[in-house]
């Protein structure tokens, strides 16, 4: 075995855990879930059965992750994160569908999120803490709220780049420079959840 698991953590037989990883305290991976190498699981959190998660990625306390999610490389999942995996559920129905959720690499999704299911939180985007996602996240958008709308448009080190609003007032995709770390960012602005 090359990952570290704590004694209380219950991991499936059919679960694949890559190298380098380590899994805390009381944490539960159903089967046929995947995990790549250097990720952290952190205590108490659920990963469930056929989820997929790359490598790199953070998984603080207490995140629960059901089946129907993928999470791409270097991505952070605050504590007590939920992603939700049925639009309508029901206790007593056999007759519910899994929609699939999609968090691109490197996002970030701040504590106590909730992530309705069959979105898409793109590449470098940020949720931030307490927020409730009902739309899809577009790349570098930092979403605040309930329900959560793009604030702004944020660099990959995090510093903001472009308003919502303003970035709409251009109306068409744009490279920015970061006055912070000077990397250039394109941004594609999306009216459909903008703070306005």
């Amino acid at each position: 075995m090359s990952y570290y698991s704590h004694p209380t953590a219950e991991i499936s037989e059919d679960a694949q855990i890559g190298d380098g990883t380590k899994i805390w305290h009381f944490v539960q991976v159903r089967e046929g879930a995947v995990i790549g190498s250097d990720c952290i699981v952190g205590k108490g959190a659920y990963i469930g059965a056929g989820v997929k998660i790359g490598s790199g990625v953070k998984i603080q306390n207490f995140a629960t992750i059901y089946q129907g999610v993928t999470i791409e490389d270097d991505v952070f999942v605050g504590p007590h994160v939920v992603f939700t995996n049925d639009k309508y559920p029901r206790a007593f129905s056999s007759d519910w569908e899994i929609l699939p959720t999609v968090v691109r690499r490197r996002a970030s999704i701040g504590a106590n999120s909730t992530i309705l299911c069959g979105l898409t939180i793109g590449t470098y985007s940020m949720v931030g803490a307490g927020s409730v996602v009902t739309r899809d996240v577009p790349p570098h958008a930092l979403v605040i709220g309930n329900p959560g709308k793009v604030k702004s448009y944020i660099c990959r080190c995090g510093n903001p780049l472009i308003s919502a609003n303003r970035a709409l007032q251009i109306k068409r995709t744009v490279p920015i420079i970061c006055s912070l770390c000077g990397e250039s960012n394109v941004i594609t602005p999306s009216d459909e959840n903008v703070a306005l």
